[in-house]
């Protein structure tokens, strides 16, 4: 259920690229019944902070453009993004979305500094098997550099992402939706 919402909202991003990700989540939102209005947290040099509800529950995230893209022709920048979302059911969620559909099966990685990240896809976007390992090395690099299957398996395409501003970024979504606070017996 949760990667289908996330699914929905990537791909509504498409939709109007000059706009949050979180804008489309509020139409969405509103043609199921389910009323939430994006609020910006903050622009931290590459990366941009937000929060909206979904189901009821707060979720927050943020998320880059695509510095540079090569080897698939026609995609655009504003479509092509690197994403760390926190869940009430789930925290560092990372997803890069490519903006073209990768092949079934394929998988991706996501290289920063000396680090090799395994990303796992569905449709046009892929997802980190260990986001907190991503997480923590996203915190202390510079660029994060995104390699994957081109259309149809053909080609191979590199994306790449700036990570100034991420740890800010970061510490904005994990403050506006921090970790559940455990029960006390």
């Amino acid at each position: 259920m949760r990667r289908t919402v996330l699914f929905a909202l990537l791909a509504l991003c498409a939709a109007a690229p000059m706009a949050i990700p979180g804008a489309e989540a509020q139409q969405a939102n509103r043609a199921t019944g389910n009323a939430s209005r994006p609020a910006r947290l903050g622009d931290f040099q590459s990366w941009t902070a937000v929060s909206h509800t979904e189901g009821g529950q707060k979720v927050c995230y943020a998320f880059t453009r695509a510095r540079s893209m090569d080897g698939v022709p026609g995609r655009s920048a504003d479509n092509v993004m690197l994403l760390v979302t926190h869940r009430p059911g789930g925290r560092d969620q990372v997803a890069v979305r490519a903006a073209y559909s990768f092949p079934r099966g394929a998988e991706a990685k996501l290289f920063i500094g000396q680090g090799e990240f395994p990303f796992f896809t569905n449709a046009d976007t892929s997802f980190a098997r260990d986001g907190r390992a991503v997480v923590t090395a996203l915190r202390g690099g510079r660029e994060a550099v995104h390699r994957g299957p081109g259309p149809n398996g053909r080609g191979q395409a590199t994306d790449t992402f700036a990570l100034a501003g991420f740890t800010q970024a970061y510490e904005a979504i994990s403050r506006e939706c921090p970790p559940p606070t455990p029960a006390r017996r």
